[in-house]
């Protein structure tokens, strides 16, 4: 038996023993389960049912001054729509304090000429649309949905009662990749990122940190033990546990919330390993510049839980921020794992979308190991 040989058999006991350690310390925990097992499912559970970016039943107010059969067949687009929640009114001081109130997110007045308009052959018939701008977005919903109301209620009319030439152009809309339109699977597939991010990232920096302050970090490095088989003795029974936790939100986010899933379990778990890699890199990396649990749950939540929530493309679309800031995005590794789900998710397997996402995770993460394997020293005023 050479050298060598006789060498490796004792680091490679010294590994299995370090795993064993690890993963005896994550049973014992919990904590640990509490983040990697009990957190996913309730965050899961948030963003299929609590959380959604549709507005099926937006509260307006409906004025309605003129109460001609045109108007009140106008007025009956919007009460039989599910887009709306309508409370009528005959004066729009009646909805003021509503609109003020926030219990109605806009009105919709029917003018008292409105009749007269239609019966003198005008080329629209005139409403007004008020939103609340407090919230700019819903301002907006309200508006558009209420658009689309009166041209279906112009298209009913026109039809009907032959009051002008017919639109030539007849359009047929088709949505690819989510037919839907259910933000739900857009939601979901992004919250797998985050829930990877709390995983990978916070619960290795806590976990590690907390040995500093025990005192069982300086224990481990006064053994013959090297860095590198204390780095993969942390390492390897983390991302272990969330391969397991990924595992078990795609079940469920598959199988209990109607998730599609049209890409193949080999790219999901390909994907998978490459963000974990950079987040348990990234959670380590905290972990061996602050020895602190209290400085490092603060350094990774403003460098990996609140970058990948904002600045992902998982709520808030990338290419409406700023220009520096989507340059910013780059560097974020959730923001790849964010589109790579998507693309699973919703789409297939798309292979050179799917590693064009798969190689940034890799530097940044090989990156982030360097950093943690520069500044881990085997001593004590290190």
């Amino acid at each position: 038996m050479t050298q060598k040989t006789r060498n490796d058999k004792p680091q490679w006991r010294r590994l299995r023993a370090l795993i064993v350690k690890e993963s005896l310390q994550i049973i014992r925990d919990p904590s640990t389960i509490l983040i990697s097992v009990v957190l996913p499912i309730l965050l899961l559970f948030l963003y299929a049912y609590g959380v959604s970016l549709d507005l099926n039943h937006l509260r307006i107010g409906l004025v309605l001054e003129d109460t001609a059969p045109a108007a009140r067949n106008l007025a009956e687009s919007f009460t039989d729509s599910r887009y709306f929640d309508v409370k009528i009114a005959r004066d729009r001081r009646e909805l003021t304090h509503d609109i003020t109130s926030g219990a109605i997110r806009g009105f919709v007045v029917i003018p008292s000429y409105f009749t007269e308009f239609l019966d003198r052959k005008e080329t629209i018939a005139p409403i007004q649309v008020i939103g609340d701008g407090s919230e700019p977005n819903t301002a907006n919903f309200v508006n558009n949905y209420a658009q689309g109301a009166f041209a279906n209620w112009m298209q009913q009319e026109k039809v009907s009662k032959g009051l002008r030439e017919l639109p030539r152009v007849d359009v047929e809309q088709r949505v690819w990749y989510n037919e839907q339109l259910e933000s739900r699977y857009f939601l979901l597939s992004g919250a797998l990122a985050i829930i990877m991010t709390l995983i990978g990232t916070l619960l290795t920096a806590l976990v590690v940190s907390r040995e500093w302050e025990r005192g069982t970090m300086e224990a481990l490095i006064a053994t013959p033990v090297s860095i590198g088989e204390i780095v993969l003795g942390k390492v390897i029974p983390y991302f272990i546990l969330g391969l397991i936790s990924m595992a078990l939100c795609v079940t469920l986010s598959v199988f209990v919330y109607g998730l599609p899933f049209r890409g193949s379990l080999g790219a999901l778990g390909l994907v998978s390993t490459a963000f974990l890699f950079c987040a348990l890199a990234l959670g380590l990396m905290i972990s061996t510049l602050s020895k602190s649990q209290i400085l490092s749950y603060q350094i990774a939540t403003v460098t990996g839980f609140l970058p990948a929530y904002i600045l992902s493309g998982f709520l808030f679309e990338i290419y409406s921020m700023p220009y520096w800031i989507q340059i910013l995005t780059y560097f974020i590794p959730a923001r790849y794992f964010v589109q790579s789900l998507q693309t699973l998710f919703l789409v297939g397997d798309v292979w050179p979308l799917i590693l064009r996402d798969i190689v940034p995770m890799l530097l940044i993460g090989l990156l982030f190991f360097w950093i943690a394997g520069h500044k881990t020293v085997k001593r004590l005023d290190g």
